[in-house]
């Protein structure tokens, strides 16, 4: 396992990052600027993945299958996909400390672990987050391959013997079932996708299906709340319209915090947005 994370360069639409020995080029929408470091050492990435002509890796043959990375002391397990994913979105590392941060002090103040459902959750950054600093953590995705890869993540973090329950299922049927039996949650993490399909083929559009979903979380909220984080990479919700979607559903009864998610290297290297976030804390 090599350490870290690091944002080398951005510009021209790229993005030049690497995790732990393994540089890699791939498109980046937000990367309007031009390049700071030289051709030569873009040349010198380890692959290069494109969108243009479909999907696909120049260079796939020089990466390993699976390799390891450690981000703030959590270990990921990291691997090529077909739509250039790498089973992390460094981006969230901000949202994964105050996690950390927040299920510990709600430890410390209730002498009980905080509740945490973590929706859409991917690969698992942020149930990683919330199970090592003691919460009981429920993670949901639709995809048995990303549950799968989560559970891996979990194990090289010693936490396969934590309270963590492990769902394949479309989220709002599970929300839906949730409610139907009472269970309450103490914070809530959701990073839903722009466009989405559930385990049976349910289809989750998120300008018509976030509302919603938010009113259907609002249910499930407990009576010893810590809030809830919300974060998206659709680049039409931007921080203050996951702040207003917030406010409207639990802003009376707490505090809201917003902004820019970003991928970020060494003091000189331009940073790069990658979405929003609103933090709801009660």
């Amino acid at each position: 396992m090599t350490q870290g994370y690091e944002l080398l360069d951005s510009g021209a639409f790229q993005k030049l990052e690497r995790f732990g020995d393994v540089v890699l080029s791939r498109p980046c929408a937000q990367a309007v600027w031009r390049q700071t470091l030289s051709p030569i050492q873009w040349q010198k990435a380890t692959a290069t993945f494109f969108r243009d002509g479909g999907n696909q890796w120049r260079g796939r043959e020089r990466l390993p299958g699976t390799w390891e990375i450690q981000v703030d002391g959590t270990r990921f397990q990291l691997s090529s996909t077909d739509f250039g994913h790498l089973g992390i979105f460094p981006e969230q590392r901000d949202q994964w400390r105050r996690i950390r941060e927040v299920c510990a002090g709600f430890k410390k103040k209730y002498g009980r672990p905080a509740r945490v459902l973590n929706l859409f959750a991917y690969s698992g950054g942020s149930t990683l987050a919330a199970a090592l600093a003691g919460a009981d953590v429920c993670h949901v995705d639709a995809s048995k391959g990303m549950v799968d890869w989560a559970r891996k993540n979990a194990t090289l973090n010693g936490l396969e013997e934590k309270p963590i329950r492990w769902i394949v299922d479309d989220v709002t049927k599970f929300l839906e079932r949730e409610h139907r039996r009472e269970r309450s949650y103490d914070l809530i993490i959701l990073d839903p996708p722009s466009y989405g399909r559930g385990a049976k083929g349910e289809i989750f559009k998120i300008e018509n299906d976030l509302p919603p979903l938010l009113a259907l979380i609002g249910k499930l909220i407990s009576p010893e709340p810590l809030g809830v984080l919300l974060s998206c990479h659709t680049p039409e919700l931007t921080p203050i319209s996951l702040h207003h979607l917030l406010l409207q559903q639990f802003g009376a009864q707490g505090t809201l915090e917003q902004g820019e998610m970003q991928l970020r290297g060494a003091a000189e290297v331009l940073s790069v947005p990658s979405g929003g976030f609103c933090w709801w804390l009660a």
